[in-house]
């Protein structure tokens, strides 16, 4: 796809957890639960308010189509300030010192006061029904010469447990939000810009690691189309997809809208009951849904309804989209039935009712009669949308790279100030004794160029989650060899195994790598000594569980034993026996001994043998 002929302009919005002891906006600690250790449940009804302005914001106003009422799981490391019962303490200091650090890393200039905004958020996600947010610095540079527009503080969202209930957990946790001027015009340009600001993040060491720490929204725009905003985006290796699919999107939606255009297409303004039409349908689906279904005839829409727009995505899924913020799951339309239970009877009755021709598609809801009225105007509206191309909003990414709508992009109208919180001055003495930080890619080179580490596992020892530990590892005297292959080849072949090392100490896994660097325990042994440890036993234990470590005369006494066993196979194939054999004696020791020593051994042990 040429990208460049189709105008294709991008930006990005990094969210990234800080890893602080504290939350922003109070006392409790940073740390994440399970829902089984909840203490309390709290219930929250949420509505959109005014702005200053005097208006609601429209994606707040969208939110509002369903009742919005919330249930949230406490802790008893949560308070009263996630509950939405008391006011916010004051900004937590090490937070705004972080964020001011990554601000300067990014040569951005900091606002001499911040204030605390609220930013209005009814989707559930925050008790009080807003988030707080603060400008921290603006006008940065990334990557060699895109934009950092800005630099914003704010609490993390609430953890989603179901559709209508939360965990107070992680609500409140420190998050830089960091966007970007839509300076980007590929998807691979939109990925390198996301790794090296993730890379300025990681480099600060007061980041938090993981799935869900770190998220990429991505703001996508071709010529002609319209700027709609990706949320949600947490594997880095993803965003090339999800931008290519985006731009897809837009492309077909383009297309359809010059097609209908030459058929004359129209969308109607009512809706039609056609409920009694379907009285004795066997569709499962209409029948669960049913009190009431309500229909609408698209002219000129046949069969494109139900073309695909992305994949495993229709224009259909899009009007689909819209109709459920109503609470009903979805629509169906003539261009896929008769299908679901639907019969060519009950499809030729409908479009009869709904006055449909050839060359027009008739879509229906069903649900209570208030959810099937709103959904079916809902659907006419993203219909009508269709005429005019790609409509502005936020959507959701979905797990291959496709993209669902959540609701319109928000307007100025979301933000407000934020009483409870007093502004913080930021001063020229501040930023100057901010020492910046060894960045990720100066601590691959080091250790590269100090430690004779391949650059390209030096590279993944820098950006690894267990840097520390390995910067540990070295400084306690093990050899950088075997902390890099156990730290990063071995634990990453347990995890692909399904054997979760994340629990070890960092001291346990320094003591291992001591015992092994000094000869008491054999490299070979640590897999099995890993597994041990993951599944809870104690350094010892785990030890003793792979075996006694075989001493030198032991190891001779069996591999002669061996070696006098095969004494023909040896004669045979002389120093090529050596690879048979030594998987043998192997399987015996299995892993007591160093490999280098059993090699060795055996080595001497056929040359007396041929």
């Amino acid at each position: 796809m040429d990208y460049k002929a189709l105008g294709l302009t991008a930006g990005i919005e990094i969210h990234q957890q800080l890893d602080t002891a504290e939350k922003l906006y109070c006392r409790c600690p940073t740390i994440l639960r399970n829902i089984d250790e909840r203490n309390g449940e709290i219930r929250r009804y949420l509505r959109a308010t005014v702005s200053e302005m005097g208006v609601i914001d429209r994606a707040a106003e969208e939110e509002m189509k369903q009742m919005r009422f919330f249930s949230y799981y406490a802790y008893n490391t949560t308070c009263l300030v996630e509950n939405d019962d008391e006011p916010p303490t004051p900004m937590n200091p090490e937070a705004l010192q972080i964020t001011l650090t990554i601000a300067k890393m990014l040569s951005m200039t900091p606002i001499s006061q911040v204030h605390t905004m609220r930013k209005m958020v009814i989707d559930g996600s925050n008790t009080t029904g807003f988030q707080r947010t603060a400008l921290v610095a603006m006008n940065g540079i990334a990557g060699g010469n895109c934009i950092i527009e800005s630099i914003c503080l704010e609490e993390e969202a609430a953890q989603r447990v179901t559709d209508k209930t939360f965990s107070l957990d992680r609500l409140g946790i420190p998050l830089v939000e960091i966007t970007t001027a839509p300076c980007m015009h590929t998807p691979e340009e939109v990925k390198e810009i996301a790794e090296y600001i993730g890379m300025i993040l990681r480099s600060t060491r007061k980041v938090k690691r993981g799935l869900g720490t770190i998220r990429q929204d991505v703001n996508i725009s071709i010529r002609d189309g319209a700027r709609v905003e990706i949320k949600g985006v947490q594997e880095l290796d993803l965003i090339p997809e999800v931008v290519s699919r985006e731009v897809e999107r837009q492309v077909s939606l383009l297309a359809i809208r010059e097609e209908l255009r030459s058929r004359g297409a129209e969308v109607p303004q009512g809706e039609l009951d056609v409920t009694d039409l379907f009285s004795s349908t066997k569709s499962k689906v209409l029948k669960k849904k049913a009190p009431c279904i309500m229909a609408a005839t698209l002219k000129g829409f046949a069969g494109i309804v139900g073309r695909e727009i992305q994949p495993g995505r229709r224009l259909g899924s899009e009007m689909s989209d819209y109709a459920k913020k109503c609470g009903v799951g979805g629509l169906f339309h003539t261009d896929e039935l008769p299908a679901y239970g639907v019969t060519e009877e009950e499809v030729a009755a409908l479009r009869e009712r709904a006055l449909a021709g050839d060359g027009d598609c008739v879509i229906i809801v069903s649900g209570t009669e208030q959810q099937a009225t709103c959904a079916i105007r809902q659907a006419l509206k993203r219909a009508g949308m269709a005429l005019e191309g790609v409509p502005e909003e936020t959507r959701k990414m979905l797990p291959e790279g496709s993209s669902a709508y959540m609701r319109p992009l928000p307007g100025a109208a979301r933000m407000y100030p934020e009483t409870d919180v007093l502004p913080v001055e930021i001063t020229e003495e501040m930023m100057a004794a901010i020492d910046l930080p060894e960045l990720l890619v100066e601590v691959a080179a080091r250790f590269t160029r100090e430690l004779g580490i391949d650059s390209a596992l030096a590279r993944h020892i820098a950006y690894s989650d267990r840097l520390p530990t390995f910067e540990k590892a070295i400084a306690a005297g093990i050899k950088p060899s075997l902390a890099a292959r156990t730290l990063i080849s071995t634990l990453r072949e347990l995890s692909r195994d399904g054997v979760d090392c994340g629990g070890i100490p960092d001291e346990t896994l320094i003591d291992l790598l001591l015992r092994v660097n000094s000869g008491e325990v054999a490299k070979e042994a640590i897999p099995d000594i890993l597994r041990a440890l993951a599944g809870g036993a104690p350094l010892e234990e785990a030890i003793q569980s792979v075996g006694p470590t075989f001493s030198v005369s032991d190891l001779e006494t069996l591999i002669e034993g061996i070696v006098a066993e095969r004494a023909e196979f040896i004669r045979d194939r002389k120093m090529a026996s050596l690879g048979p054999v030594m998987g043998i004696v192997m399987k015996e020791v299995r892993g007591r001994i160093d490999g280098q020593i059993v090699a060795d051994v055996l080595k001497r042990s056929i040359e007396k043998r041929i």
